[in-house]
């Protein structure tokens, strides 16, 4: 770890040390957002079942971004710490069994979702009229998974050795490239939903070849090759140890994207095009918060291991101070311009119809995002894994499955676009009551 970053978590300003360690994190979950968004966009032009097969393929994608995390994020902890110890060869070893588990999960993974093609895209919400063009939509996006995996675990085996700018750019590079091809593919070449798929596919290969070339320059702190995999138990314990809390959250986060589709395909295809469009932009949001708060975790374990209790109060502050602001801005400026938003991704003026108020009823409560997500980081950089883990949990999952099952059953299509509210406002009270809880637990210790 650099000097300049024990600085920032241990010294002056506790607003600007949490700026600096989560702006570059907010442009990279950003990047992520962009390509789903970038795809959406070009294929509103084609149609309301274009917009609807890559609305019901996308929970796809977050599987194989939660097995990239899953790897990448268990190991990158793993490996910070034996770089800190100087046991660098055990860090070559972590690093290639990370990576090279990643690309076998993945491999076998998509070759279980090509096998159960026709079932997996009708549990997402695929109706009869949506899935031929579904269908050819995830014949290439599932590849592209693949290497979206690859790409997060390097990433993320970068960044645990200071190389945060290499994953920048090669995200960045992807992103853009993503942006360029699209209209190549899907209009130039008159390839329609398929076009967007492949040209997903090409973004996501040129990414992974960033990051090979990367790592096979020799400059890298760890090294990776088939001559460092050497898979053991501890090994492999010490990356799902931490790996696994955020793999059952992308899971979840599929799950309920899953569900909302299939709950909405029972009203038309303009229903789940219209909940793809508003998943998209909401996503967006969220990603701000959860990147800002990629900073606020390393200043909380530090903080919190050095027992420096009143920097931490104040981090936790100013954390809810920044994140429910932006919560509110960003939820009136959904109210505001709901409409000519959504036009950019549809001009059907049925899909509109439902997602110009699904969309304002998704936001209703994002102001409560920064409280949840604050306190499910707290505990988890505090290493409560087991209430850090329900609260990480709790708004996809716990609170938001029930619902969506539930609530569209007494009040239909509404119920579909209230659920996430809902589920807001309940995550939010279990939240509540673990904030007062360690906040009694700080002001003991100081």
């Amino acid at each position: 770890m650099k000097p300049n970053r024990v600085q920032l978590m241990s010294e002056g300003d506790v607003s600007k040390s949490l700026f600096k360690l989560g702006i570059p994190m907010v442009v990279s979950m950003l990047v992520t957002a962009l390509y789903n968004v970038v795809d959406t966009y070009f294929v509103g032009s084609l149609g309301t079942q274009q917009v609807a097969a890559v609305s019901v393929a996308f929970p796809i994608s977050l599987i194989f971004s939660g097995i990239g995390l899953t790897f990448g994020v268990g190991a990158g902890s793993y490996i910070s710490r034996l770089l800190g110890k100087k046991e660098t060869q055990k860090a070559h070893r972590v690093a290639s069994t990370a990576m090279f588990t990643s690309v076998i999960t993945a491999v076998v993974i998509a070759i279980l979702v090509f096998a159960a093609l026709t079932p997996v895209l009708r549990f997402m919400g695929a109706t009869e009229t949506i899935m031929p063009f579904a269908k050819k939509y995830a014949a290439v996006f599932v590849i592209s998974t693949i290497f979206s995996a690859i790409n997060v675990t390097a990433g993320n085996l970068a960044v645990s050795q200071g190389a945060s700018n290499i994953s920048l750019t090669a995200m960045m590079t992807g992103a853009i490239l993503n942006m360029i091809l699209d209209p190549v593919f899907i209009y130039g070449l008159n390839l329609g939903v398929q076009g967007a798929a492949i040209a997903t596919l090409i973004a996501q290969i040129v990414t992974a070849a960033i990051y090979v070339r990367f790592f096979a320059g020799g400059k890298t702190l760890v090294k990776i090759g088939l001559s460092y995999f050497k898979p053991t138990g501890e090994i492999y314990g010490e990356i799902v140890k931490i790996g696994i809390s955020t793999l059952l959250l992308q899971l979840l986060q599929s799950l309920s994207m899953s569900l909302i589709s299939n709950a909405a395909s029972m009203y038309g295809d303009e229903a789940v095009a219209a909940m793809g469009i508003v998943l998209r932009i909401v996503t967006i949001g969220a990603n701000v918060v959860i990147g800002y708060m990629k900073g606020f975790q390393p200043m909380a374990g530090y903080n919190y291991g050095a027992k420096n209790y009143s920097r931490l109060q104040e981090a936790i502050k100013s954390c809810m101070k920044w994140t429910t602001g932006f919560g509110v801005i960003f939820t009136i400026l959904i109210f505001l311009f709901a409409s000519p938003l959504l036009s950019l991704f549809s001009k059907d003026a049925q899909v509109l119809a439902i997602a110009v108020p699904a969309l304002r009823a998704n936001t209703i409560m994002f102001f409560t995002f920064g409280l949840q997500y604050t306190y499910s980081t707290l505990y988890l950089a505090m290493g409560k894994a087991l209430v850090g883990g329900i609260l990480n949990i709790c708004r996809q999952g716990i609170m938001f499955v029930p619902v969506i099952l539930l609530l569209p059953m007494a009040l239909g299509m509404n119920g579909v676009m209230c659920s996430q509210a809902v589920a807001d406002v309940l995550t939010s009270l279990v939240t509540i009551y673990f904030a007062v809880r360690i906040h009694r637990q700080l002001k003991q210790a100081l």
